[in-house]
C-alpha cells in the first residue's frame, strides 16, 4: 500500500504521510453511507445541528493546533491560518442557525380546496473533493451545508494536505457523528476517480476546470447532480478617479496574500493610462515591504507556493511571458535566499493577450498590469477570459461601479474595499468557473432534492 508523503513548503522537510485509501475502503465507505443516510435524515435539521455544534466547539478547540498544521503543510501564514479557522467556524455556524429558516416545508399555494407544500429533502451520498489552498474552510465550506441538510458525505481531501485532512477526520469522530455520516478517503485524483464513479448520488467538487469537465462528464453518465466551483482568472478594473491609498491594502491581499493561491483572487489589474504610473509605484512601494519567509513566523505575509509542482508551473508561465517581451517590474524569479519552493511577489507589465500569465488561470504571486481608455474598453478586457468567478472594481464613481458590475462576466463582483464574502451570499461563477453556488438558501437549494406535495383540504 502506498503513501502520501506531507512536505513542509517551507523548508523541504517531511512532516509525516498517510497511507493511500484502497478502492475496497472506498467502497465500503460509501456503502456506510448508504446505510446510515436514512437515520441521519430521521433525525430532522434541529437534530442534525445540534450533533454538528459538537464539531465547530472541537475546531475552536484546536484551533492552533490546525492553523499550525496548515501553515506547515499548506504554507499559509500562521496568522492567516487562525483566521481560517475563525472564518469556517463563523461559516459553519451561519449554516446551523440558518439550515431551518431554508429547509422547513414551505406552502406556495393555498385555496379553499388543496394546499401545496414544498419539501427540501436530502440527496443522499455525496461525493466531496476539495484542493489544498485553504485546508480549513474548504471541508467547512464543502461539507457543512451538505450534512446539516441532511446528506452523507464521503470526503477527499488534496493530496498535498493529508496530515490536515486526517486531523479533519479525527474531529469529526471525536464529534460523535453516527458511522458512515462523513467519512474521508486518502489520495490522488486516481482514488478521486474511484470515489466519483461509485454508487454515489451527488459530486461536489472544488478544483480546477479540466477535472470539473471531467467530473461533470461522470455526473452525466450517472445523470446525477454535480456542483463545481473551479478556476478563475478574476479582473481587477482600476478607474482614473479611484484612491490608490484608499484600496491599496485590499489590492494588495486579493493578489498577494496566501501567496496568490485563492481561485477568486485578483489575477488582472486593467488600470486607467492616466493613472498607470503612480498605481504602479504604489503597488510597487507595497510589494517591495511585503515579508516573504517560513509560514510559521508570526511576521510573514507572504509564505511559499504549496508544491515543487505548483513553484514550476509558475515558474513556466512567467518565462514564456519573458520569451515575448514582458516587463518585470518587481519579482520574476524565485526567492534564492529561502530553502522552499518560494517565489518572489512579482509585477509585470508590458502584457500581450497570448501570453499565459493574462490567458490561463495565475496559480502564485504574480500580477500582470495592462492599461485602459475607456470605461468600454475596461469592461471588454476584464471579459476576455475562459473565466467568470470573482472580479473588482475601484472607483469612487457609484452610478460607474454599479454600470461596470453588471455587465462583467463573473459570478462576484467587488466594489473598493467591500467584500462579497458572507455565508449568506452565493460563492460561485459562470463560464469555465463552474456550475452551481455555495453558501446562503442558493447553496441549500443545490444540495437538496425539491419535492411538493397537494393535498385537499
Amino acid at each position: 500500500m502506498s503513501k502520501l508523503i506531507s512536505i513542509n513548503p517551507s523548508n523541504k522537510k517531511v512532516l509525516g504521510g498517510i497511507e493511500v485509501s484502497t478502492e475496497k475502503e472506498i467502497k465500503e465507505k460509501i456503502t456506510q453511507g448508504h446505510k446510515a443516510k436514512s437515520g441521519w435524515r430521521g433525525l430532522g435539521v434541529e437534530g442534525r445541528a445540534k450533533i454538528l455544534r459538537k464539531t465547530i466547539e472541537n475546531i475552536l478547540r484546536r484551533k492552533e493546533e490546525i492553523a499550525s498544521l496548515a501553515s506547515q503543510e499548506m504554507g499559509m501564514p500562521i496568522t492567516l491560518s487562525r483566521a481560517d479557522v475563525d472564518d469556517s467556524a463563523h461559516y459553519f455556524n451561519w449554516y446551523l442557525d440558518n439550515a431551518e429558516k431554508y429547509l422547513d416545508p414551505e406552502v406556495i399555494f393555498e385555496n379553499e380546496k388543496i394546499k401545496h407544500t414544498i419539501l427540501y429533502e436530502p440527496i443522499g451520498v455525496s461525493a466531496n473533493i476539495v484542493p489544498w489552498n485553504f485546508p480549513t474552510s474548504n471541508f467547512v465550506w464543502s461539507v457543512g451545508q451538505s450534512l446539516v441538510s441532511g446528506n452523507v458525505v464521503v470526503f477527499k481531501n488534496s493530496e498535498e494536505v493529508p496530515l490536515s485532512g486526517k486531523l479533519v477526520e479525527e474531529i469529526f469522530e471525536e464529534s460523535g457523528l453516527p458511522k458512515g455520516i462523513f467519512s474521508e478517503i486518502y489520495g490522488d485524483g486516481e482514488v478521486g476517480k474511484i470515489l466519483v464513479n461509485g454508487d454515489i448520488d451527488i459530486i461536489c467538487f472544488t478544483g480546477s476546470t479540466n477535472t470539473g469537465k471531467y467530473l461533470y462528464k461522470v455526473a452525466a453518465e450517472k445523470l446525477i447532480r454535480a456542483f463545481l466551483e473551479l478556476g478563475g482568472s478574476a479582473p481587477g478594473i482600476f478607474f482614473e478617479d479611484a484612491d490608490i491609498d484608499r484600496v491599496l491594502e485590499t489590492i494588495f491581499a486579493n493578489r498577494f496574500l496566501y501567496s496568490g493561491q485563492i481561485c477568486d483572487g485578483l489575477k488582472r489589474l486593467i488600470v486607467h493610462k492616466d493613472v498607470f504610473n503612480k498605481t504602479i509605484e504604489k503597488l510597487l512601494e507595497r510589494v517591495r515591504k511585503a515579508r516573504v519567509g517560513d509560514a510559521l513566523d508570526e511576521k510573514t505575509e507572504i509564505g511559499p507556493l504549496v508544491s515543487q509542482r505548483q513553484l514550476e508551473r509558475l515558474e513556466d508561465q512567467v518565462e514564456e511571458a519573458k520569451s515575448k517581451g514582458v516587463k518585470i517590474v518587481a519579482g520574476g524569479k524565485r526567492a534564492a535566499d529561502l530553502p522552499g519552493f518560494f517565489y518572489e511577489p512579482t509585477i509585470l507589465t508590458d502584457i500581450k493577450p497570448e501570453m499565459k500569465v493574462w490567458k490561463e488561470e495565475v496559480f502564485g504571486p504574480v500580477l500582470p498590469v495592462v492599461t485602459f481608455e475607456s470605461e468600454e474598453e475596461a469592461i471588454k478586457i476584464a471579459n476576455d477570459t475562459d473565466y467568470g468567478l470573482g472580479s473588482y472594481i475601484y472607483t469612487e464613481d457609484k452610478e460607474r461601479a454599479r454600470r461596470v458590475a453588471e455587465q462583467i462576466q463573473t459570478g462576484m463582483v467587488s466594489v473598493n474595499n467591500a467584500s462579497y464574502l458572507q455565508p449568506c451570499s452565493p460563492f460561485g461563477g459562470c463560464k469555465r468557473s463552474g456550475i452551481g453556488r455555495e453558501h446562503g438558501k442558493f447553496g441549500f437549494n443545490e444540495l437538496t432534492q425539491v419535492k411538493v406535495i397537494a393535498e385537499e383540504k
